[in-house]
């Protein structure tokens, strides 16, 4: 990894900088695929699987006999493991689960909102260089809590034409109501748009690459929402002079070993941990099963290393990481004065592997700078809030006056006219003239 040593703060945006990729095509090409799904339907999405996924496929929809068999294909211990994240990360969103109590703003205006399920959700889980199982309960556990009546999700099939067997296992597990053999482009078509076989959905989740990005963002322009804009994973380590350069080590390589566009950031005051680390880095990576692919990733990972703690902070917030783990002697003192960050680990023995798996938290979280406007999935991700108002007629008597005179000083009159008319009603239940 490249060490950068005391940067000086008018060169942070160009150590800063995230991979970049050539996409110039991109959005015409996504764009097409999209308006053909939208257009032909199932016949499209079939013919894209032909080509995208080299698969020829009779039916979209996994059956409940495929289920059956995939469940078959898992072994025991790795059953035990699913269900047990599951449960630690239906534990956690289940917490979040709380109500706002009604306000009263004045005497007879009160105020309250109610947290209703998206009625049908769509569910995206790459196949890519590896299943991401994980994501099936990242997001159809908490989907479930929330009370979504339908939970759709799409996956790209293998060249049998069935679904990792795992997934499938882990979409039984959660509480996915139809899982469908489609992956890219076409299956978030087939979300957003509808077709003969895939539901219409409101809202879509889930990690993807490049085009699935493009196409989720594209689709959002219209009727769909998404949960967030994303981007190639990433990783951000605080580490001081307690920390362990294994442990570190390893944390920037799980992170980097998820594609070759994904970025690892070790930033640190200690240049004597910058060199053992950078050690560790190069002796551990020969011993992964993705060496190749991890070492592009680490050839725009850093290692910054910086005089102070507050230039440890400052380019932390300034970095806004999807992960940010602190190993330092008192973590929770330096998350404190963390602002923008998708998920924090604390600690030397927390590592980001937890999070991804079987913590609890939600490991769908904002990358690509977007953490520092946008939140991780939660319990909320998959509702809306509705807001009721009740005024009783103290409360028009309490209230009428300063609506009127802003929706007068707005000159909407109408506006006016609604407050007064019933103003004037109470006056006169009242008795007055």
């Amino acid at each position: 990894m490249e060490i950068v040593r005391y940067p000086d703060k008018t060169r942070w945006d160009e150590i800063l900088k995230r991979p970049h990729f050539d996409n110039s095509s991109l959005v015409s090409t996504v764009s097409a695929v999209l308006d053909d799904v939208r257009k032909r339907g199932d016949a499209a999405v079939k013919e894209y699987e032909a080509k995208f996924d080299h698969v020829e496929l009779a039916d979209l929809m996994v059956s409940e006999a495929e289920m059956n068999e995939a469940e078959k294909a898992v072994e025991p211990e790795l059953k035990r493991a699913i269900i047990t994240a599951a449960t630690n990360i239906r534990a956690f969103h289940k917490a979040q689960d709380q109500s706002l109590p009604s306000v009263e703003t004045m005497p007879g205006v009160h105020c309250w909102q109610r947290a209703v399920a998206i009625d049908k959700v769509g569910l995206y889980v790459p196949g890519g260089t590896a299943p991401l199982f994980s994501t099936v309960l990242m997001l159809a556990v908490p989907a479930g809590i929330a009370g979504c009546p339908e939970i759709v999700m799409c996956t790209p099939p293998r060249p049998d034409g069935t679904v990792n067997p795992v997934v499938a296992y882990a979409a039984k597990v959660a509480g996915v109501s139809k899982l469908f053999k489609i992956g890219g482009v076409q299956a978030i078509a087939s979300m957003a748009y509808g077709t003969e076989s895939v539901p219409r959905v409101y809202k879509i989740f889930g990690p993807g690459n490049q085009f699935v990005t493009c196409a989720k963002q594209l689709v959002s322009l219209g009727q769909v929402a998404i949960d967030m804009p994303a981007g190639p994973s990433e990783v951000e380590v605080i580490a001081d002079e307690t920390a362990n350069p294994r442990f570190v080590a390893a944390d920037l390589l799980s992170q980097a070993e998820h594609g070759a566009d994904s970025q690892a950031l070790l930033i640190t005051s200690c240049p004597d941990l910058a060199e053992q680390v950078n050690a560790e880095v190069e002796r551990q990576l020969d011993e992964l099963s993705r060496r190749e692919l991890t070492a592009k990733s680490l050839e725009h990972s850093k290692i910054i290393v910086v005089r102070d703690i507050d230039d440890v902070v400052d380019l932390t917030n300034e970095y806004a990481p999807e992960h940010l783990i602190i190993q330092t002697e008192n973590p929770r003192d330096f998350a404190d004065k963390i602002r923008n960050a998708g998920s924090i680990f604390l600690g030397h023995y927390t590592p980001e592997s937890a999070g991804d798996y079987a913590s609890g938290t939600n490991h769908t979280l904002p990358t690509s700078g977007y953490a520092h406007a946008y939140s991780g999935v939660n319990l909320d991700s998959f509702r809306k809030k509705m807001t009721y108002q009740e005024i009783t007629p103290e409360g028009v008597a309490n209230i009428a006056t300063t609506v009127e005179i802003m929706a007068h000083n707005e000159q909407l009159t109408a506006h006016e006219a609604a407050m007064r008319f019933r103003r004037e009603a109470v006056e006169k239940i009242n008795g007055r003239p």
